[in-house]
């Protein structure tokens, strides 16, 4: 790599996407109230470039046009150079995006955009190579003739770029529509989803495919509202087809990390993925991996959530808690030396296994993991893979037992000390590396999952697990006196303003360690944090929440997002958590303000259902009577331990569950009124509107109860 005498700019920041470009010869700014002077003064345009650090191409586009200096000339005098992590500033990378995807029908990372002074963006793309290629001009053409038309037509592109300024807010909002808010938009979201539904292999569309967790968590919302098979029949094989598949990592070892999810699959088999692997992604999957133990109680699916849980804490967790944002998807070949490649960490030839294992446990894991000699990755869009293999559960244990004319018990045992043998070769190759961000919004996913796995899989180290992260984030990413969320904590630095989603994902945090545990301190924290985010975010005049604070002044446009990608949109995790918290609180105005959200966004749920699952399962929520569980007794009786174990026992949309014993009445009425009931031995009252059923003592009794349609 070209090194300058001197850093740029980004040698200051600690965004780990930043330091990668800090000894650029590009003279690059972050992003603020510098560059934009600077080009003010010059009268120059701004270049923006957006990535993250575990973007394949962003890499690919710093090693070709940044590090190279006939490149950075241009750059450095003809424009102000600007890099922005999208994940630092994800309302900033959306409005961007919005204008690339509008201009040119498609958007990716790098994402590359030209301003005026004024931010207001003229030109735009995604990856552009260095020389001509795939149809696309090189980069420094690009640049030369961008640079050209500021300086002989600068005022038809200022004018261009201030009309489609103002028609960006128009294609995150289509008119409130006049149809319903029934469930009617869910059965049409389930019939959209079918007809792009992969029967063999499951998941959506075709390559390349993603997990898409959202549209997971809307089937089971769905199969719980209607019973409705097929939609629970959709997600479950998908689950499982993933599980199979090389999208994930079989090298999981319990107690010392491996596991987990990549990003998605560049097949439609989930047979050869992209390999970097996010926190969001492994957060939301191990969600919905629980919901499938819920409704099947396969230990398959609980042993695909651990699995997950896993590979959190043994390889992306901080010291003191907090969970760390992704894992780059390229390193360095297994013996140190040469360029980063993608995938190069987890790749295998046949020989390599065979050496390791053995001949005889060799072959049986070759098997069962579909590894050949000649490779088994046909699917290989830039032929990096040649010769190597991708685990992926090729064969089954009962048709390999019958093969090997040994018990499947055997053949489990052999496989797992075959992969404790690889996971140890494994370490001991060069690791991609980690983005060290812990980033508010992805926290607060991951704490969920924790948390309702603690006791659905009836595992208190979960829990712990969950609470350090809170702790983590509390403590360095929380302003407690003024309730103001941080977005980032890195290399000991806490920056940026949170956003939407931040506030959203640490409150639907918040309510589930509530759930788990019955600390108190939580559900305070819970509302406080709504209220605060009510205050910055929420527009009283249309309905749902802007992305970026009323106060933030690093976005020029505060836009709303209501679709639901591969983060959930914060309007759709916000209308859950204002309905739960509704239920607990008797805050009745928050269940109304949930009910705006939806008419804000009713003109995307009736055009376009399938492009936001989770707000619809939000809105069945808000169709459906809340069912509150209180429970009643001494919080140490193990009777009563029982009763919270058998709640969780199903996935039921609409439940809320409180603890009766030390329930502030100020907070929660309906809990404390119960406690006042002086019941003596543990007991569940399973509540309606206001009217409650007769105590249930008995955690079947509960458990089948909860399973069933309740109606007042």
């Amino acid at each position: 790599m070209p090194k300058l005498q001197q850093p740029n700019r980004l040698i200051h920041e600690k965004s780990p996407y930043l330091l990668q470009h800090a000894w650029n010869p590009v003279d690059w700014y972050p992003w603020g109230e510098e560059a934009f002077e600077k080009a003010r003064q010059k009268g120059c345009p701004i270049f923006l470039s957006i990535g993250y650090s575990t973007c394949h191409w962003c890499h690919v586009m710093e090693r070709e046009s940044f590090e190279d200096e006939r490149t950075a000339a241009i750059l450095n005098s003809r424009f102000v150079p600007v890099k922005v992590d999208r994940e630092e500033m994800p309302d900033l990378d959306h409005l961007y995006m919005l204008f690339v995807q509008a201009t040119t029908g498609s958007g990716g990372w790098p994402m590359s955009v030209w301003l005026t002074p004024s931010l207001k963006p003229f030109y735009g793309g995604s990856y552009f190579p260095p020389v001509e290629r795939w149809g696309r001009p090189s980069f420094k053409e690009i640049l030369e003739s961008l640079a050209d038309m500021w300086k002989n037509d600068q005022q038809r592109l200022i004018d261009s770029s201030g009309s489609i300024m103002r028609q960006l807010p128009t294609l995150t909002h289509r008119p409130e529509s006049n149809t319903g808010l029934n469930h009617t938009l869910s059965d049409r979201c389930q019939e959209d989803l079918e007809r792009s539904f992969d029967p063999v292999h499951g998941g959506f569309g075709g390559a390349p495919k993603f997990p898409r967790p959202s549209v997971l968590r809307f089937l089971f919302s769905q199969a719980s509202r209607t019973g409705d098979s097929n939609a629970l029949r959709m997600a479950l094989l998908t689950l499982r087809k993933m599980s199979d598949g090389g999208i994930h990592d079989h090298l999981g070892l319990a107690g010392r990390g491996g596991g987990g999810f990549s990003r998605y699959s560049t097949d439609e088999f989930w047979h050869v993925p992209h390999f970097e692997k996010m926190l969001y992604d492994n957060a939301q999957l191990a969600d919905v991996y629980l919901k499938a133990w819920q409704w099947t109680h396969e230990p398959f699916f609980a042993d695909a959530a651990r699995d997950i849980f896993n590979y959190v804490r043994g390889d992306m967790t901080h010291p003191d808690g907090g969970f760390f944002a992704a894992e780059d998807a390229d390193s360095l070949p297994a013996e140190g030396i040469g360029e980063l490649r993608e995938g190069a960490f987890y790749l295998w030839t046949e020989t390599e296994i065979i050496q390791l294992l053995g001949k005889h446990d060799g072959e049986l894991f070759c098997k069962a993991y579909g590894v050949s000699s000649e490779g088994n990755a046909p699917h290989d869009p830039h032929g990096e893979f040649a010769g190597q293999n991708i685990l992926l559960r090729a064969g089954q244990t009962e048709s390999l037992a019958k093969a090997e004319g040994v018990t499947p018990q055997e053949v489990e045992r052999r496989l797992e000390a075959a992969r404790t043998k690889l996971f140890e070769a494994r370490a001991r190759r060069p690791r991609p590396r980690r983005d060290g961000k812990v980033i508010t919004a992805w926290n607060g996913l991951m704490i969920s999952a924790f948390a309702r796995g603690a006791v659905i899989l009836h595992d208190p180290s979960l829990l712990l697990a969950a609470e350090h992260a809170t702790a983590f984030v509390l403590e360095r990413l929380f302003d407690q006196g003024r309730g103001r969320l941080l977005r980032r904590w890195c290399d000991g630095e806490a920056s940026i303003p949170g956003k939407a989603a931040d506030y959203a994902c640490m409150t639907q945090a918040l309510i589930d360690l509530y759930e788990t545990s019955f600390e108190t301190r939580y559900l305070r924290t819970a509302v406080k944090l709504t209220e605060t985010q009510i205050e910055l975010f929420y527009d009283r005049s249309q309905g749902g929440f802007f992305s970026t604070a009323s106060d933030d002044t690093l976005v020029p446009l505060r836009l709303k997002d209501g679709e639901d990608g591969a983060e959930p949109s914060a309007n759709s995790i916000s209308a859950m958590n204002l309905l739960r918290l509704a239920a607990m609180t008797g805050r009745k105005e928050w269940r109304e303000l949930a009910w705006s959200t939806f008419r804000h966004f009713s003109g995307m749920l009736g055009q376009a259902p399938a492009a936001c699952p989770l707000m619809l399962a939000a809105l069945d929520m808000a169709l459906l009577p809340p069912v509150q569980v209180v429970l009643a007794g001494d919080p140490e009786d193990t009777r009563l331990k029982a009763l919270h174990q058998a709640a969780f026992r199903h996935d039921r949309i609409g439940l809320v569950l409180m603890q009766a014993s030390g329930a502030p009445p100020e907070l929660m009425p309906d809990a404390a009124v119960i406690a006042n009931t002086g019941e003596k031995p543990a007991a569940a009252f399973v509540c309606i509107e206001g009217s409650c059923r007769p105590p249930v003592h008995d955690p079947e009794t509960l458990a089948t109860l909860l399973e069933k349609r309740l109606e007042n």
